[in-house]
């Protein structure tokens, strides 16, 4: 079978490399991609985001299954159109699309369905919202309501905090803003809790803990991801129960309620407090750099998963896992998350010989003149796994001093959290 792989980044060249040694798979086309799914698949330099161009491409080369990894055409409904046109996609829908598309959404079917969440309150207009801020216990957190790469988070410490932090997004940092969500700020440990659904059966998928701040310490402003674990230190099973029970199961029903089911891949950012679980948000998709570090601890062959899940036959599948920690540790452009430059070369990658624990995953990067060059913030994910996390960060931070890349940074603390040093 021929596979299209819709994203660029480090999820992207991870799916594509879950999925290459299946022998059902004859040809994996990444769209657009990036230098490391170049050298195990064939890159197309297409706009993801003109639908027709896409289709057109997919009939033209009969590609059999097409995978999306990234949000945006989630969310923008490039499910729908595939489906239209007969082409067999995983991912959900547009209108389940909407539990990452729209936070207000989410919060709004949690209040309906008691699903546990912060105490949240909407405001249309900065004045409405600043008014607010004045009558608020800090920290508290104020978000954007739509698609924000995973930046458009405020842990508000300060009113003075707060007031900048609504002023930014309804002045279009993250794009035009017709709502901003202000919360209560919970304090508990966060936990990434991943499920896949074929639209009537699901199967847990794995758990996770990324880092999502810039500095050492989970100290600065929000970034798409500086590294990841799995599994979180909180998985167990009554934890699990209570959260397919008390969040994910009513969220499907909620669903379901307006005609409509959840098909890929469903991912809880969760708070747990005291044993207990609180949605923070929804992902439609596998998390960048969570995905990194799950599909290497998958023992089923996860082309069949994806498969079953297009055919509707989840239920048919164990899925397997090894019991491994794996930890991933994302090396940025400098300068990121703000201004960075791209096009510098990373010279030392085909030197390095990978054993079968070890990975270097691809994000922002591109050939140019068979030279690989930086193309993005986040630009390598360097991921091991072992029997302990801190093995695995060792193997990962001798990775990352092997390519030496000086234009790069990135953190060495990446699961302080669950890792004695």
């Amino acid at each position: 079978m021929k596979v299209g792989i819709i994203g660029s980044g480090g999820r992207e060249h991870a799916l594509c490399h879950a999925i290459k040694n299946s022998e059902k798979v004859e040809k994996i086309y990444c769209i657009p991609g990036n230098a490391g799914t170049h050298k195990i698949a064939k890159n197309v330099d297409l706009d993801i985001g003109n639908f027709e161009l896409l289709k057109q491409f997919i009939i033209k080369n009969n590609i059999d299954i097409v995978i999306v990894g990234p949000e945006k055409p989630l969310v923008e409904g490039i499910v729908d159109f595939l489906d239209t046109n007969k082409i067999k996609v995983f991912g959900p829908n547009k209108l389940a699309s909407k539990l990452e598309g729209s936070k207000i959404f989410t919060k709004n079917l949690c209040k309906k369905y008691n699903i546990p969440t912060a105490n949240f309150g909407v405001f249309e207009n900065s004045t409405n919202a600043l008014n607010f801020l004045n009558q608020c216990k800090f920290p508290l957190v104020v978000k954007a309501d739509g698609l924000a790469a995973g930046k458009g988070v405020y842990i508000c410490q300060s009113k003075k905090q707060g007031e900048q932090a609504v002023e930014e997004i309804f002045n279009g940092k993250f794009g035009k803003a017709n709502e901003i969500l202000i919360e209560e700020f919970l304090n508990g440990e966060e936990m990434s809790f991943f499920i896949i659904s074929d639209g009537k059966n699901i199967k847990n998928f794995g758990t996770a803990q990324d880092h999502k701040r810039v500095g050492e310490g989970d100290t600065g402003p929000n970034t798409g991801g500086m590294g990841a674990y799995s599994p979180s230190r909180l998985e167990d099973d009554l934890l699990n129960k209570k959260i397919l029970d008390k969040i994910i199961k009513p969220t499907l029903k909620a669903l379901d309620d307006l005609k409509t089911n959840f098909k890929g891949f469903l991912y809880a950012g969760l708070m747990i407090i005291e044993g207990e679980p609180y949605l923070i948000e929804y992902n439609v998709r596998m998390g960048d750099p969570e995905c990194q570090t799950i599909l290497p601890r998958l023992k089923t062959n996860f082309f069949e998963i994806i498969n079953a899940v297009i055919n509707q036959e989840l239920s048919q599948l164990n899925l397997v896992w090894s019991d491994s920690k794996s930890l991933s540790i994302v090396q940025c452009s400098n300068g990121y998350p703000e201004t960075y430059e791209n096009d510098k070369e990373i010279k030392n990658l085909d030197k390095i010989v990978l054993t079968e624990n070890e990975f270097i995953f691809h994000a922002g990067t591109k050939t140019n003149n068979s030279k690989v060059v930086s193309n993005g913030g986040r630009v390598l994910n360097f991921v091991a796994k072992s029997n302990s996390f801190k093995k695995s960060r060792e193997i990962v931070l001798k990775l990352i001093e092997k390519v030496n890349w000086e234009k790069g940074f990135y953190r060495k603390d990446i699961g302080f959290k669950v890792i004695d040093s």
